[in-house]
């Protein structure tokens, strides 16, 4: 049964539960779980809008409405098998994957709100982008100039990491 790790508002899936846990975690393996968690709505909101690919929300109509949508989009996360330490692509949680979440919204995101969400530099982001996504895992990268400035997001060909 996968175990879902969440982490302010960062959710990892696990296929077994990784050796180091952290206080600032929860654990969770159903939507029960979730339901009888400490987690507020407020918190459920955030956590859900920080999921690749969902509509952002200010706030659910109900807990039972976000539990099940959270506990549903829980389902579509990729499940990290590998054992910490060593893989060819980003652990999921790392801030690398973090930023491939943002990537992969379809309306991507843009340098400032990479810059924003991880509390990095603009030229901190650029560098990622072009080094670590682009050369490193080979991800295409689509830009976009839109009248709400420069987009990037992943292609849809190369959505996943490896």
């Amino acid at each position: 049964m996968t175990l879902y790790m969440i982490r302010g508002d960062t959710v990892t899936a696990h296929a077994s539960p990784p050796a180091r846990g952290s206080e600032d975690e929860l654990r969770v393996r159903s939507a029960k779980e979730i339901e009888a968690s400490r987690l507020t709505n407020a918190q459920m909101a955030a956590i859900w809008n920080a999921l690749p690919g969902t509509a952002p929300v200010a706030k659910f109509k109900d807990r039972n409405t976000a539990v099940q949508r959270l506990w549903a989009a829980f389902g579509q996360l990729p499940v990290s098998s590998a054992p910490a330490g060593g893989s060819a692509g980003p652990s999921a949680g790392s801030k690398q994957a973090r930023v491939i979440g943002l990537l992969q919204r379809p309306e991507g995101a843009t340098i400032d709100e990479i810059a924003s969400a991880m509390g990095w530099q603009r030229h901190t982001v650029r560098g990622l982008i072009s080094g670590a996504l682009k050369k490193r895992l080979g991800l295409d990268i689509v830009s976009e100039r839109t009248d709400r400035g420069r987009f990037y997001r992943i292609s849809e060909g190369r959505s996943a990491v490896r």
